[in-house]
């Protein structure tokens, strides 16, 4: 029978590695990451997992054993926040161009300067193109499914490239939920055994990775086919979520609509806020508010075909952002995102772009409502009052 707990989000992602048993665990601690890999290493230490833990002396160091220890023909996870997934960025362009199933455990972490602990998303989304697949979770039991899909996605001889599960740093990682953890066969059986399709220590039959590919060789070809990976990965995905909602009862797909069929406006959102936004809904339609949600999990590759016709029977669409693009006027990568794919419809609703808790700041049921009554006025008017909002701003203290 399936356990189910009272666990934090660090716990939920460590119990999934303790029961996928990675053949190595490459890692350097980070706040609010560290409590991963802490009790991975207890588990290590228990005898509980096989894996070999190696510690690193820093994340560039750690993603760099991750892709040896990959490209070698192992199975390869690790976990890291903000400045650390920040100092692999080099590391990451070549795990993806190497096509290395590596999984990530991201806590997402706001990005220096000022210093800051807390959540926003900058972090994963100055990662969004280095060619990783990426699974925003919502709370503590979203990132434990998506760790154990993760393998199987990664995996797949039709996508062949490494995956970054999401979960928002203290607002999931360190927060008790409920999560229900499968019996280990079930989930062993689930992942299944990893079989290396071009193992470097396979002295039969010698390989070469990451060899010059300079003065007109290969590289473009090589870009085509790592996209090629990305352009299959939907379909994996979903195939994957299914099987997985089959064995748990808790089925996954690109994004989740909730009260999306009659909604006249409707928010676009990830991560831990679609919780407080769900609530917001139910408080919104008990006052006659027509207003639908969409959580989005998957974000890389990007579901824009399946994303216009879930929004394309409302008249306003606000997309709730943790993260600016510092681009000037387009507002949050998810907006830019959303409206992009709305380019060649024939119907498209007014867009608001609203950007949010950056640095941890609240989410308040005030703020959403003040989101839920722009849009429907948006809606009502055939107008956008303003293109990009900053929810929680203190008025006065920029210049």
């Amino acid at each position: 029978m399936p356990r189910t707990v009272a666990a934090i989000g660090t716990d939920a992602v460590a119990e999934a590695m303790r029961q996928i048993n990675p053949d190595v665990v490459p890692a350097y601690p980070i706040t609010p990451q560290t409590a991963i890999v802490e009790t991975f290493s207890q588990m290590v230490a228990d005898g509980r997992v096989e894996s070999l833990l190696i510690n690193a002396e820093s994340e560039h160091s750690a993603m760099s054993a991750a892709i040896g220890a990959a490209a070698a023909g192992t199975r390869v996870m690790t976990a890291t926040s903000s400045q650390g997934l920040a100092l692999m960025w080099e590391m990451l362009y070549i795990a993806s161009g190497l096509r290395l199933p590596i999984i990530l455990a991201n806590v997402n972490r706001s990005l220096s300067a000022p210093i800051n602990i807390h959540c926003d998303h900058s972090d994963s989304m100055g990662a969004r193109d280095s060619g990783w697949i990426q699974l925003f979770s919502e709370n503590g039991q979203e990132a434990y499914d998506n760790t154990l899909q993760a393998v199987r996605i990664a995996e797949h001889p039709d996508v062949k490239l490494p995956v970054m599960v999401l979960l928002d740093g203290f607002i999931i990682s360190h927060s008790i939920d409920r999560v229900d953890f499968l019996e280990d066969d079930k989930v062993q059986k689930f992942v299944g055994s990893y079989t290396p399709e071009y193992p470097l220590l396979d002295a039969k039959n010698p390989v070469t990775w990451g060899a010059f590919d300079g003065l007109y060789g290969h590289y473009f070809e090589f870009k085509r086919a790592q996209q090629q990976g990305m352009l299959n990965a939907p379909a994996v995905i979903k195939k994957v979520g299914e099987e997985y909602g089959q064995m748990s009862g808790r089925p996954y797909g690109f994004f989740e609509e909730y009260h999306m069929e009659d909604a006249e406006f409707a928010v676009v959102a990830l991560g831990s806020a679609t919780g407080t936004i769900r609530e917001a809904v139910d408080i919104a339609r008990c006052a006659d508010m027509k207003v639908g949600m969409i959580k989005l999990r998957m974000f890389r590759p990007f579901p824009a075909e399946e994303l216009v016709k879930a929004l394309s029977g409302v008249k306003a669409v606000g997309i709730f952002d943790r993260s600016d693009t510092f681009s000037g006027t387009l507002g949050g990568p998810v907006f830019v995102e959303t409206r992009s794919a709305f380019y060649e419809s024939p119907v498209k609703p007014l867009m608001s772009s609203y950007i949010y808790g950056l640095g941890g700041r609240d989410l308040s049921f005030d703020l959403i409502e003040k989101a839920f009554a722009e849009l429907e006025e948006t809606a009502r008017t055939g107008k956008v009052k303003e293109r990009i909002n900053y929810l929680g701003l203190r008025e006065g203290e920029v210049e």
